[in-house]
C-alpha cells in the first residue's frame, strides 16, 4: 500500500484526463489501523450475514433494502423520489415525479437481474454492461450509450470540461483498463482480502468512469454484488448508498486523495468504516422488524372476527407496505364495505396511513415499517 501510485494526468490540448494505472498486480497490507478495520468490518458482516440465514422469510425484506438503496443511490445523483413514492404505482405520482421514479425502479430492476446474472455470468465486464443498461432504460440517459463503455470524454463536476473536478481517462482506453479491473477481480494468484479488493474495484471503476451516465449507481451495485459472488454475504443486504449519501463529501474527498496524493488507505479506511456501520445499522434494522412484526400481530388479534384476514392483510405489508382498498378486496376476498372496515381497523391499529391525500384512489403505507428503513 505504502508504493500505490494512481496513475498521472495526460496533456490533451485544452485539457489534462486522469490515466490509472493498472491495478491487477500483488498487493501488500502492512498498516495496523487498515488490519484492525478490516477484522471489524469481517466480523459485522458476518453477523449480519447470520442474521439472513436465522430471520424467517428474509425475502420479504430484502425488497426494501434494495428500495431503500434504489432511492438513497438516485438520491447521490440528484434524483428526489422518496421511500413512500417509490412504493406507489407509476399512475398515482403527478407528471413531474414519474421520471424519478423511473429511475428508482431502473435500479430495483438492475439490482435483482444482477443478482440473477450472477449465477450464469461471473462477475465482468458483460455483468456490468448489462446492469447498466436495465438501469439506463427509458429514462432521462437512456440516449447516453446504455450497455456500452463510452466512446467519447466525460467529466466530473463543473458546467463544462473546463472547469471540472475530476476528467477520467480517454475512452480509447477504456477496454484495457476494464479487463484489468476484471483480471484483479478474479486473480487467485496474489491473495488479497476481499473487503480491501472490493474497495480498490470500486475507486478504480469511479475512476474509469466507463460510462456516459449511470456510473455512480452501477459502481455502488458493484459492491453488493461481488459481496454476493464471493460468498460474504448469502443475500444482498448490506448496501452503502446510505453511508456515501450522509458522507458524501468524505466519499468524494477520499476518492480524489486516492488519485492525487496516491493515498488509497485513506480511501480504505473510509470504505471499510462503511461496511462496519452499515452492518451495524442492518442487524439493527433486522431487529426492529421482528419486534414491529411481533406488535402487530399482537394488536391484530384484537379485532376478533376480523383478525385473521387484517393478518392476511399484514403478511403483504412485510412484502410491499403499500395498499389499496382494491389490494384489500383481492388478498381478503371480501366484499368493498368490509375492505373500508378493515382499512379502519389498520388505522386506528396505527399500522396503515394513507399517504395521497386524495379524496378518491386513496393508498396507505405501512409507515412505522417503512420508518425502519430510512
Amino acid at each position: 500500500m505504502q508504493n500505490f501510485k494512481s496513475g498521472l494526468y495526460v496533456n490533451q490540448g485544452h485539457y489534462k484526463s486522469f490515466q490509472p494505472n493498472l491495478i491487477n498486480k500483488e498487493w501488500k497490507l502492512e498498516d495496523m489501523e487498515l488490519l484492525s478495520l478490516l477484522s471489524k468490518a469481517d466480523r459485522q458482516l458476518g453477523r449480519l450475514d447470520m442474521y439472513s440465514e436465522h430471520i424467517p422469510d428474509i425475502d420479504l425484506f430484502i425488497s426494501m433494502h434494495v428500495l431503500k438503496e434504489a432511492t438513497q443511490s438516485s438520491k447521490i445523483e440528484g434524483t428526489q423520489t422518496n421511500m413512500e413514492e417509490a412504493l406507489l404505482d407509476k399512475e398515482d405520482l403527478s407528471n413531474e415525479k414519474k421520471d424519478d421514479w423511473e429511475e428508482v425502479q431502473n435500479y430495483i430492476s438492475a439490482m435483482s437481474r444482477a443478482i440473477e446474472m450472477l449465477k450464469e455470468i461471473p462477475f465482468s465486464s458483460r455483468l456490468i454492461k448489462e446492469t447498466h443498461k436495465i438501469l439506463l432504460q427509458g429514462v432521462r440517459g437512456e440516449h447516453k450509450q446504455p450497455g456500452n463503455f463510452r466512446k467519447s470524454q466525460n467529466w466530473i463536476g463543473g458546467a463544462s470540461i473546463n472547469d471540472a473536478t475530476f476528467i477520467p481517462p480517454v475512452h480509447t482506453s477504456i477496454g484495457d483498463l476494464m479487463s484489468d479491473l476484471e483480471k484483479f477481480t478474479h486473480n487467485q494468484e496474489f491473495f488479497f482480502p476481499d473487503l480491501l479488493k472490493i474497495g480498490i474495484i470500486h475507486y478504480q471503476f469511479e475512476t474509469i468512469h466507463p460510462f456516459l451516465d449511470g456510473n455512480g449507481r452501477v459502481g455502488r451495485l458493484l459492491i453488493t454484488l461481488y459481496l454476493v459472488n464471493k460468498d460474504i454475504l448469502k443475500q444482498p443486504i448490506l448496501y452503502l448508498s446510505d453511508f456515501f449519501e450522509r458522507n458524501k463529501n468524505l466519499y468524494y474527498e477520499n476518492l480524489m486523495r486516492a488519485r492525487t496524493k496516491n493515498d488509497i488507505k485513506q480511501w480504505l479506511k473510509f470504505f471499510l468504516v462503511g461496511i462496519i456501520e452499515t452492518a451495524k445499522k442492518g442487524v439493527a434494522t433486522f431487529d426492529e422488524i421482528l419486534k414491529l412484526k411481533q406488535n402487530s400481530e399482537l394488536n391484530i388479534q384484537t379485532l376478533g372476527s376480523r383478525a385473521n384476514n387484517a393478518q392476511k392483510i399484514l403478511q403483504h405489508l412485510l412484502v410491499k407496505p403499500v395498499i389499496d382498498v382494491k389490494k384489500i378486496e383481492e388478498i381478503t376476498n371480501v366484499s368493498k364495505r368490509t375492505a373500508y372496515n378493515l382499512l379502519d381497523d389498520l388505522e386506528q391499529l396505527d399500522i396503515l396511513e394513507e399517504v395521497t391525500g386524495s379524496k378518491r384512489g386513496k393508498v396507505y403505507v405501512f409507515k412505522q415499517y417503512v420508518n425502519l428503513f430510512r
